[in-house]
């Protein structure tokens, strides 16, 4: 399970750093595709599989399921780490997600999140976490 707020920044070629706590998960390859809420979501591959299968169970005539497939699809890549504990992220992905110099990537469960850290302390504001909490009630989750 991913969890924990690290800072990285990208060099100028589009590597970024991944922390080793989340490196130990998501081995020496994996899925970075793109994410809701205007960030990157990354996937060990056991994981990626998973949420592939998941994709398949749409159905194709349906426009909204077949735009959803699409949306995580087609902005996928397979990346590696190299020596240093890096992966160099496409350019389309890094466009997407308004990833330019500083980096926020957040462990959520069942994957990492990458962020642009201005976008990520944007995004952060708890302040109607009692309100969330009861639309939680209504999914079956309580604390």
């Amino acid at each position: 399970m991913f969890m924990g707020e690290y800072n990285h920044s990208i060099d100028p070629k589009g590597r970024l750093i991944v922390p080793a706590k989340f490196r130990e998960s998501l081995g020496d390859v994996f899925v970075v595709t793109q994410g809701l809420d205007g960030c990157l979501f990354v996937y060990p591959d056991e994981e990626w599989q998973a949420f592939e299968e998941k994709l398949k169970t749409l159905p194709m005539a349906n426009k909204d399921a077949r735009k959803f497939v699409r949306f995580f699809l087609a902005g996928a890549a397979q990346v590696e780490l190299d020596k240093q504990g890096r992966i160099l992220l496409p350019a389309n992905l890094r466009s997407f997600a308004g990833l330019e110099k500083e980096c926020a990537l957040v462990g959520v469960g069942s994957r990492v999140e990458i962020w642009d850290k201005d976008r990520w302390e944007a995004t952060t504001s708890y302040d109607d976490m009692d309100e969330i909490a009861d639309h939680m009630l209504e999914l079956g989750l309580s604390i």
